[in-house]
């Protein structure tokens, strides 16, 4: 993977191993045994209840998996391999500071215990808590636009006024996933990226500074030992674990088809519940949104508002009080009345240009225009290519 690049810092590593880090070895060392299936593994781990009861009961798995077939049996003769690549995995994590987190232990994600094809052991660093009380995964394209960061940032500013303790996941991927990120850490949401290789490794490159700024506040997670290249199948994959570990997954865009789509299919599997944001309807990356949602695979939202009465996460006078405060007014404060002009007619309708701000407003062009330099240097709207007039 050329588009990498290395986040790990050195530290001690302990003398001797406890249970709980001797179950989290184990449960490391069974990932190495190719025969295992993950639907199969999870399985034998919930009938035993840690991976340790497994290793201690290798020479008799039928009695546990009646069903086991000849080669997984035989994938437990000659272990040696895979102990030793796990020791040296559990030796590296330690040192980089690195939690190996195995199905049984309370910081996994709870939300995924039940899951069938759960992961036994994650691999973590960072600082927020993987089972706070409201969990929301915001997905889509990697190529997003205009329109969708504007959903995304408009969002999570609404969301302070109704739930300022939301844990946001998403997998840390160009597009849709790297703006949820960054206006999560914009909001002071904790934010998870869920990786489809190893923890030695940030791909895409690009997005490494972000990556080290989630460390702090919320994290990076993933199922994968280091020197696990992020090869097509593991960020098919690691969708399940971005699905898995919220309550309720937001697909902001979407082409008709793509991995947001597939997430938001597992997600109705694992009986989360799903919304989309609709778009243009002749717009390419809004029409995956628009056909989940007029095939009843996702519920229909247009803001925060609809988030949270729809889950339930907010009271009736919760939602008065944003109201009244207006939320929209908030989100450009300080702004003169011209400017607010401005502000109100692109609100109705986005990326105008200077004649028809003019016509709507009803502000002569010179003062127009010095209205708009300002909300610029406030940073409240940008100027688009061909001259309109963009509202973030």
């Amino acid at each position: 993977m050329n588009d990498s690049t290395n986040i790990t810092e050195k530290s001690s590593s302990p003398s001797s191993l406890s249970a709980q880090e001797q179950e989290a070895l184990n449960a490391m060392t069974l990932t190495r045994l190719t025969p295992f299936s993950l639907v199969t593994l999870h399985e034998l781990y919930q009938r035993l209840g840690s991976a340790t009861a497994i290793m201690e009961n290798r020479n008799n798995l039928r009695d546990v998996l009646p069903e086991a077939s000849d080669r997984l049996i035989s994938s437990f003769g000659d272990m040696s391999e895979a102990m030793r690549r796990a020791e040296a995995e559990y030796e590296w994590d330690i040192q980089n500071k690195i939690e190996v987190i195995p199905l049984n232990d309370p910081r996994y994600p709870q939300r995924m215990v039940d899951c069938p094809d759960a992961p036994i052991v994650l691999y973590y660093r960072g600082s927020a808590d993987l089972n706070k009380q409201k969990v929301i995964s915001i997905i889509g394209t990697r190529h997003s636009t205009l329109y969708g960061q504007d959903i995304i940032r408009r969002f999570m500013a609404d969301m302070r006024q109704y739930c300022p303790d939301v844990l946001v996941v998403s997998g840390l991927a160009y597009g849709i996933d790297i703006n949820a990120h960054r206006e999560s850490l914009k909001n002071g949401y904790p934010t998870i990226g869920v990786l489809a290789h190893g923890l030695d490794t940030i791909y895409p490159n690009s997005h490494r500074t972000t990556a080290v700024e989630m460390l702090s506040n919320g994290g990076l997670l993933t199922e994968y030992m280091s020197q696990t290249p992020g090869a097509k199948g593991n960020f098919v994959q690691r969708n399940r674990i971005v699905a898995g570990m919220s309550d309720a997954l937001i697909l902001v865009e979407s082409a008709a088809k793509g991995g947001g789509l597939i997430t938001m299919n597992i997600g109705r599997d694992y009986n989360r519940d799903c919304f989309a944001f609709p778009g243009p309807v002749n717009a390419e990356y809004s029409k995956g949104c628009n056909n989940l949602i007029r095939n009843h695979g996702a519920s229909l939202i247009s803001s925060a508002e609809d988030f949270v009465m729809a889950m339930n996460w907010s009271d009736a006078k919760e939602l008065e009080q944003a109201r009244q405060e207006g939320i929209e007014r908030q989100m450009f404060p300080d702004l003169t009345d011209d400017e607010q002009k401005v502000v109100n007619v692109l609100l109705e309708t986005n990326d105008l240009q200077i004649n028809v701000l003019a016509m709507k407003t009803g502000l002569p062009i010179n003062v127009l225009s010095s209205t708009l330099f300002l909300l610029e240097m406030k940073g409240v709207l940008k100027t688009l290519a061909g001259g309109s007039y963009h509202l973030f």
